[in-house]
């Protein structure tokens, strides 16, 4: 790594420390190039972008590069969500089969919309083989996964879904809206609106923008001794979609796992559940409909990642005994593969994005975005 590292941005009166901090990643070599962003109290009080934005160490990031952020994306669309449940079209305790008669077979006709959408669907993976490249394809997806039987009992606990996540929270919306897609109402109503850089669906003259990014170069720990649900969701060649990273990778709306942003964006679209629904003074969620979206649904050990969580809709959330994203007891927020974060602490009136390019193995508790966080909350 080059040592005149490239290291932009501001930070307001008494955050320093969270710069300090940021600037120590890279020169520890835990980071090649990322963005970190932070608003407290409906301030912008952290704006920083560092390092590379490509594998040669040539390109030095800039606030116009675009990161994959893999799950976080998860996050976002439950904002989407919630806009739509705000909205009349959906009620997180409706049945999906009411609006999705297939996705009754196998007895899963009367799991709700939260139940699905908290990891509970028992759908995280495919046993029968196929090839990877029909993900794309999202007929044929949604229309595998409403046919197919759990892979666990129902009512037994939670198994993350690492992509077919996505495709329920798109096909449930898709139904509830007459049309609209994740993607599109992200776009519509969230994004142009309020100069938020994130994608969900990225057009093919964003793709330029988009920072590299380098693989870990370990397994995540506790994944040593894998069960069944654990390979299927993540080990098999048909797992996810092939060719990612590529243009049809981009291009396409996944919802669960293909965001592309800025820290800036992801901390701003997290003001809507830092600061009361609220986003620049335009209300996007009632605070019924934002506690609603933030209920624990179910917690405990889940069955694909090796972690003991508590799941919302679409959120990991901080609970007593389950602290990921800093202290707060009510901070709500996701993690993405690499380490990618972002996070809303309502009673602090924080919310945090931060973007990596150098990927770490952790697939929720990453120790660079631990940093971060436990420096910005000595500042507070």
């Amino acid at each position: 790594m080059k040592h005149d590292l490239p290291l932009s941005g501001a930070v307001a009166p008494g955050f320093e420390p969270v710069r300090n901090e940021f600037a120590a990643l890279f020169t520890e070599e835990l980071e090649r190039g990322g963005g970190l962003c932070i608003y407290a109290g409906g301030d912008l009080v952290v704006d920083l972008v560092g390092g590379w934005a490509d594998r040669a160490c040539e390109t030095a990031m800039s606030d116009n590069h675009l990161v994959p952020v893999f799950s976080c994306s998860k996050a976002v669309s439950a904002l989407v969500l919630g806009w739509v449940v705000e909205q009349g079209d959906l009620s997180y305790e409706q049945k999906v089969s009411d609006l999705w008669p297939e996705f009754a077979a196998h007895g899963k006709g009367d799991l709700t919309v939260a139940q699905v959408l908290s990891h509970q669907a028992g759908l995280s993976g495919f046993r029968a083989p196929w090839d990877a490249a029909d993900w794309f394809d999202w007929q044929k997806t949604v229309d595998r996964l409403a046919s197919m039987e759990p892979l666990w009992p129902l009512g037994d606990g939670s198994g993350y879904h690492p992509v077919s996540w996505g495709y329920l929270a798109g096909e449930i919306v898709i139904r509830a809206t007459g049309g609209r897609t994740i993607g599109s109402i992200l776009r519509e109503e969230f994004c142009q609106p309020n100069d938020l850089d994130f994608w969900i669906g990225l057009p093919d003259e964003q793709h330029d923008r988009v920072a590299q990014t380098s693989k870990p170069t370990s397994i995540p720990s506790g994944f040593a001794q894998m069960n069944e649900v654990q390979k299927l969701a993540f080990m098999m060649p048909w797992s996810s979609p092939g060719r990612k990273g590529g243009a049809a990778w981009r291009r396409m709306e996944i919802p669960s796992a293909n965001g592309h942003g800025t820290a800036k964006a992801m901390a701003g679209l997290m003001r809507v559940l830092a600061e009361d629904g609220a986003l620049n003074d335009r209300k996007m969620l009632s605070n019924a409909v934002q506690a609603e979206a933030v209920t624990e649904r179910i917690a405990g050990k889940d069955r694909v990642l090796p972690h003991d969580l508590s799941f919302g809709v679409g959120l990991i959330r901080n609970t007593p005994g389950r602290l990921v994203y800093g202290p707060g007891l009510h901070t709500i927020g996701h993690t993405g593969f690499g380490g990618s974060v972002l996070f809303a602490d309502p009673d602090a009136k924080v919310s945090f994005g931060y973007v990596t390019t150098k990927q770490d193995s952790q697939l929720v508790k990453d120790v660079r975005a631990a940093r971060l966080t436990a420096a910005l909350y000595e500042c507070l």
